[in-house]
């Protein structure tokens, strides 16, 4: 059997049977990555030489046997260290020096006995919807005219054509469930206590950020969360999902954004599912207001400047976009500096609204994700205005600071669809419930076809 598509869950079962070698299963997935990366464009960097001597280390150990990720190669986003690869942002302005050594939640995925196979691509400083850098383009898998979304494009685009079963990303406005939805994986952002992003010991973008892995399963996704989380409490399903409250929304968070007919229809189509499975549905809107999205557009804008801040970076030497990005961003704070009260106002109107429902689905995205060019070239306005247009969904979530999760739901013209899955703080175990419930009734593919893998 070809191990190039199984799950993770399957092949640790079998590393850890002794029916295949770890070195066995990082191979044939490495011979993979080598065959389709130059038309996928998902990796950076690939580790093949280091990746195959620390699968043989895996398959040596003697507790391999308990090891919840067996010989699973993995990708990670190059916005994390892993010992003796440079850490680039998607930034030729980044030093090409090394790592030294593991970040944590690369400790912790090794420990676990997955294997890191390579770095997948993003754009400069994780900025924007679409990755792409000077040296390539991350395309969807399902359409490569089309890209794999951003900021974690290439960890979604390995994701969905079989060259790793988990990925590493991250999310400071929808960039795990953006990729996710794009490439019909699913992704999962968890909320407060899990997983935050820090940079020079401040939590990334002013709060706004947290890591989070994509997968094909919900299974997969539940139990990479919890390696990465250090937990034990997100694999096994235990949430009695029989009677939810179940709201469902397709109006923009962002006044002016118009909703495609093929989203909209999507979200209800998700609801009916739903309610078929017994739960109590009601079309109710989350109480948006324009405050609300001003202050995660604060946050977005002014966060990236102390990225260069904390890395020390030479502006000139930034991408002409990410420059208009930091100008206005100071633009912004002349007039509205980010402070803490924006956040927690939108965090207190919201908690009504869950303590009202269990989850909000929404859709993914306002209208098909942007074309798979070099985003990187055109101006800060046109990679501003095809962000904007498309992913609406996403960013105050990340403000209020809850869990939420991108399901695959559907095919349009031959690309996924999907909806987003919200809950209130702490509630990620109601997130991978509905999105359990949604994939074992309706399913989906779990790779792009045309890319010859088995799953």
């Amino acid at each position: 059997m070809a191990l190039v598509g199984q799950t993770a869950v399957a092949l640790s079962e079998q590393v850890r049977a002794g029916l295949v070698s770890a070195r066995q299963v990082v191979e044939e997935h490495l011979d993979h990555l080598e065959a389709v990366d130059g038309k996928l464009g998902a990796f950076t960097g690939v580790r093949r030489e280091a990746a195959l001597r620390e699968a043989e280390a895996v398959d040596l150990r003697e507790d391999r046997f308990a090891l919840p990720l067996a010989g699973v190669p993995v990708a990670v986003k190059d916005v994390l260290d892993v010992a003796g690869e440079p850490t680039r942002h998607g930034s030729r302005a980044t030093s090409s020096q090394p790592a030294r050594r593991d970040d944590e939640l690369v400790k912790r995925l090794k420990k676990a006995g997955a294997v890191v196979i390579g770095k997948t691509r993003l754009p400069e400083l994780a900025i924007w919807g679409t990755s792409d850098d000077p040296d390539g383009v991350a395309v969807n898998p399902w359409d490569p005219t089309r890209t794999a979304g951003g900021s974690s494009g290439g960890s979604s685009a390995a994701v969905a054509a079989g060259v790793v079963p988990i990925a590493v990303a991250s999310d400071g406005m929808g960039s795990v469930r953006i990729p996710a939805g794009a490439t019909g994986s699913v992704g999962i952002k968890p909320g407060a206590g899990h997983l935050a992003a820090m940079v020079d010991g401040e939590h990334h973008w002013f709060g706004m950020s947290r890591f989070g892995p994509i997968a094909t399963t919900v299974e997969d996704l539940a139990l990479a969360l919890d390696v990465l989380a250090g937990t034990n409490e997100h694999r096994e399903p235990v949430v009695d999902v029989r009677r939810l409250r179940v709201a469902v929304s397709w109006r923009s968070p962002a006044t002016g954004i118009p909703v495609g007919r093929a989203w909209q229809e999507t979200v209800v189509e998700a609801g009916r599912v739903l309610r078929h499975l017994g739960h109590h549905l009601s079309h109710t809107d989350p109480p948006y207001e324009q405050a609300t999205g001003n202050a995660a557009v604060a946050r977005y804008l002014q966060g990236p400047a102390r990225d260069v801040a904390a890395m020390d970076l030479d502006v000139d030497l930034l991408q002409p976009r990410t420059r208009g990005h930091l100008a206005a961003g100071e633009r912004m704070a002349k007039g509205m500096p980010v402070e803490a009260q924006q956040a927690e106002r939108w965090r207190e109107r919201v908690r009504p609204f869950f303590e009202e429902h269990d989850v909000l689905v929404t859709p993914m995205f306002a209208r098909t994700p942007p074309r798979s060019i070099r985003w990187h070239e055109r101006s800060w306005q046109a990679n501003l205005a095809a962000n904007s247009t498309a992913y609406p969904f996403t960013g105050v979530w990340n403000l209020a600071d809850v869990p939420a999760a991108s399901v695959p739901f559907g095919i349009h013209r031959g690309r996924p669809l999907a909806v987003q899955i919200v809950a209130g703080q702490g509630r990620e175990d109601l997130v991978l419930a509905v999105a359990r419930q949604l994939e074992s009734t309706v399913g989906w593919t779990r790779h792009a076809p045309g890319w010859h893998v088995s799953g």
